[in-house]
This record gives C-alpha cells, sequence and structure tokens, in this order.
C-alpha cells in the first residue's frame, strides 16, 4: 500500500470525514428510518412481525 494510506493523518482525516457524514445524515433525519428498518429486521427474524 501506498504511504498516504498508512499515515496517521489519513486515520484521523477519515474519521472526521466519517463523523462529519454521520452528522449530516442525523440532520436529514436518517437516524429514524435506519432504526425503524433495524426493529422491523429483528421482529422477523425472532417472528414476531
Amino acid at each position: 500500500m501506498s504511504r498516504i494510506f498508512c499515515s496517521p493523518r489519513a486515520g484521523i482525516a477519515a474519521a472526521v470525514l466519517g463523523l462529519l457524514i454521520m452528522g449530516f445524515g442525523i440532520c436529514r433525519g436518517e437516524m429514524t428510518v435506519v432504526l425503524e428498518k433495524a426493529v422491523n429486521i429483528c421482529m422477523e427474524c425472532v417472528g414476531i412481525g
């Protein structure tokens, strides 16, 4: 692999980018959609839904 991907700065930059993208999704209300889908999948696996 390239030295760029192995540097500590790349890891920090990736973490910051991930947090920004997560924050954007939360602001759009995607968190509730993901939670609803997770609950539905769990209910189907248990056999209740």
